[in-house]
Order: structure tokens, then sequence, then C-alpha cells
């Protein structure tokens, strides 16, 4: 995750992550915003091909 600010919630993935009975590495959450990140930047990429300025639900 170089120089980028995390997108997700710490406590929250973890408490989720828990709540299943699983542990959570320390390197997950750093891993998780990246995905997060790709996932709207193909969102956004596929918003600005259908000439739009609102990324909506069907984008993701």
């Amino acid at each position: 995750m170089a120089n980028k600010e995390s997108l997700v919630v710490a406590s929250k993935i973890k408490a989720y992550i828990k709540s299943k009975k699983m542990m959570t590495s320390s390197d997950a959450l750093g891993a998780i915003s990246d995905k997060v990140y790709c996932m709207l930047d193909a969102a956004i990429a596929r918003t600005k091909a259908n000439r739009r300025s609102t990324v909506k639900p069907h984008d993701l």
C-alpha cells in the first residue's frame, strides 16, 4: 500500500473476521485496502466510460 491512505476501518475488519472465529494477520489490512482501491479505480473507469460523473452500485 505504497503512500496510500488506508480505506478500511481496522477495528471493524478485525471484529468481522473474529466473529467468523478467525484471526487477522498484521499485513491483511493493507491488502484489503489495496483491493478496495482497485475496486474503486475500476468503478471510476467504468463510470467515465459511460460518460457519467457519479459512481453507482452497478459500477462496482
